[in-house]
């Protein structure tokens, strides 16, 4: 099962990535430009990571984080995409921020849950947690760490790219925090 997801993964990446190629037309190469509007890129994303999620490769996956407007321009069609994919969205307007992914990633912005079943209760009671340790001014080094592993393993993302993630995010909050101090 493993390896037929492995298959299909590279597939995807392979097909996605012919969309930036070079063209070649009668043995000349031409520069292929592709223009594609943001709003079919976003709900071409959507359609993409839904089929995952459905198929049982992603147990939750992430659309790209919108400004609250082009989520409201994509959000029925999204709702479209999700049913043609047999899967469900949410739209959260205040996004989980973790050790995963820097902050000002989603500060402002609406982003679309991906997923089947009790998945997206999860999420819901993992931002409790987060809240409450937050609270009980227990949301120490560690608890941030595995808050944020929780929520890597929910995206389906294996442990080496979660503690990936983990770090180059603090190596960036780090190297933000000694610029303001200067």
């Amino acid at each position: 099962m493993y390896f037929k997801k492995l298959i299909f993964v590279a597939f995807l990446t392979l097909l996605l990535s012919a969309c930036t190629s070079i063209a070649s037309i009668s043995g000349n190469s031409v520069k292929s430009e592709l223009i594609v509007d943001e709003r079919s890129y976003k709900l071409g994303g959507i359609g993409a990571f839904g089929e995952l999620v459905n198929i049982g490769i992603k147990k939750l996956a992430l659309s790209a984080a919108s400004s609250p407007e082009d989520m409201d321009n994509i959000i029925d069609e999204a709702k479209n995409v999700a049913k043609r994919n047999n899967v469900e969205i949410y739209r959260e307007n205040d996004f989980l921020v973790t050790d995963l992914f820097p902050a000002s990633a989603t500060d402002g912005k609406h982003v679309l849950l991906i997923y089947q079943g009790e998945t997206k209760e999860e999420y819901l009671d993992l931002k409790s947690q987060k809240e409450q340790l937050i609270k009980l001014n227990q949301y120490t080094d560690k608890a941030q760490k595995d808050i944020a592993r929780k929520f890597g393993e929910m995206l389906s993302y294996p442990k080496w790219k979660i503690d990936e993630l983990i770090d180059n995010n603090r190596a960036f909050q780090n190297n933000d925090s000694i610029r303001s101090q200067h």
